[in-house]
């Protein structure tokens, strides 16, 4: 099975980080959380509702995404927003791909792939308000629950984690049986 990283910054959708988490490791998947900058993380509801604190397992600075065979991205306008201009996030996005290992991300979080330079040409799916930096950036936008172009899998929304979780847990066994 797959050794996944969650990678976020902070005031990250929470349910986008249990719902699929949750999922993949109960289909035998382990995972990671990765913070970019702060060990301790706090999940919002809707962007406005403060939830749960969490403890990242390690910081960006320490990671290194030979350790992973995925990379996945929760939403959260806030977290989406700021993760998105870190460097050193973009340089894993970028890691990821170039050595063809899976990059997830869902709601928001495609802002970071927009910033990484890595859609132009790209089938992706987001949040809706992101339509427009998606297709500026080269990308063609579908509103689908999730869609899968090679080394990326995108989703729009919370409703979409199963889709989104089964999308991924398929691309390792696929990806195996190889």
């Amino acid at each position: 099975m797959a050794k996944i990283a969650f990678l976020v910054h902070n005031y990250f959708e929470q349910v986008e980080l249990t719902g699929p988490r949750e999922i993949l490791e109960d289909r035998g998947h382990s995972t990671v959380l990765i913070a970019a900058e702060d060990q301790t993380l706090q999940g919002m509801e809707s962007d406005v509702n403060k939830k749960d604190e969490f403890q990242a397992d390690l910081l960006l600075k320490d990671a290194n995404y030979m350790d992973y065979d995925a990379l996945v991205l929760p939403g959260g306008t806030v977290n989406a927003d700021k993760i998105r201009v870190n460097p050193m996030a973009q340089k894993m996005v970028k890691d990821f791909l170039d050595a063809d290992r899976l990059v997830a991300a869902i709601c928001h979080a495609p802002w970071l792939l927009v910033s990484s330079d890595v859609v132009a040409g790209k089938d992706i799916t987001a949040y809706e308000s992101l339509k427009d930096d998606l297709t500026n950036a080269g990308a063609n936008y579908q509103d689908e629950p999730v869609v899968r172009d090679g080394d990326i899998i995108t989703s729009r929304k919370p409703d979409d984690i199963p889709a989104f979780a089964q999308a991924i847990d398929e691309f390792f066994i696929k990806h195996d049986s190889k």
